[in-house]
């Protein structure tokens, strides 16, 4: 079973920041792409951002981008998700994803459906509220 782990989820005051970490660590899983994506409370997940894993291209979504940043450690195998001024329709639970065979072009979609993901984690809260 591959594990992965998210964290640094938490309670946040609007406006703040946060860092999410995402650890794939089954090394026998060579990822094509690496996302995150959110739910809200009675909502299907959505798309947040995405990276391919081999350069590190990424995509947003239009809630993301300008605010939130994808990024990788490649040695540690681990995904970020950097989120700056958020806001409190923000809140959601965050997960990551990774998959081995995502086309790049098929990663770029401001819909993209969570079946485009095999792996997956368990979530991490995030909660902005004074």
């Amino acid at each position: 079973q591959v594990h992965m782990v998210e964290s640094g989820g938490g309670l946040v005051q609007p406006g703040g920041s946060l860092r999410l970490s995402c650890e794939l660590s089954e090394r026998t899983v060579r990822p094509t792409a690496m996302g995150w994506f959110r739910q809200f409370p009675g909502k299907e997940r959505e798309f947040v951002a995405a990276m391919r894993w081999t350069d590190g291209n990424t995509f947003y979504s239009r809630s993301a981008k300008g605010r939130f940043t994808i990024s990788r450690d490649e040695v540690k195998r681990t995904v970020y998700l950097q989120m700056n001024n958020l806001k409190p329709e923000d809140t959601a639970v965050y997960y990551c994803a990774a998959d081995e065979a995502l086309a790049y072009a098929t990663m770029c979609r401001l819909d993209a459906p969570i079946s485009d993901y095999e792996y997956w984690g368990p979530g991490t809260q995030v909660t902005v509220s004074r």
